[in-house]
């Protein structure tokens, strides 16, 4: 079944991301957390959360132990106490260069080319797309019969 493929894949790359992030000091959920910091800078929890496709009773323990290292920092909106802006820190920024060749690490261990790569992300973020759509739509009528 396609599902187990893709949670054995998923498990295959996580089991290699860990002695990557070993190197320093990372877990595979605080690495994304930090993927998006490194791209993006200063971002809202609401704003991380839709990257990373969690929620905020999932990301908070993350950016506390994160900002507790000193890697980000965690403000409070002055105009909206709701909204909860996350930046990244200088001693954060210094980690990207320990992590920086992480990704073409993986790459190279996929024994895919760039551009076979580039093309497996795009389907896969396809699939995710239709397989939300579905899961939706799901939902939906379940909610309409009740």
């Amino acid at each position: 079944m396609l599902c187990f493929a893709l949670h054995s894949a998923s498990r295959a790359f996580t089991n290699l991301y860990r002695p990557f992030l070993d190197e320093i000091g990372l877990t595979y959920p605080q690495y994304l957390v930090m993927l998006v910091l490194w791209e993006r800078e200063s971002v809202t929890v609401k704003e991380l959360g839709g990257a990373l496709r969690l929620d905020s009773g999932t990301l908070s323990p993350l950016l506390k132990r994160l900002q507790a290292r000193g890697l980000l920092v965690r403000t409070r909106s002055e105009t909206d106490e709701r909204s909860v802006r996350v930046e990244v820190t200088d001693d954060g920024r210094a980690l990207w260069q320990q992590a920086r060749d992480i990704p073409q690490r993986m790459v190279t261990a996929t024994g895919m080319d760039l551009g076979e790569v580039e093309e497996l992300r795009a389907t896969l973020e396809n699939l995710t797309s239709t397989l939300n759509d579905a899961a939706r739509r799901v939902t939906e009528n379940r909610e309409t019969r009740s």
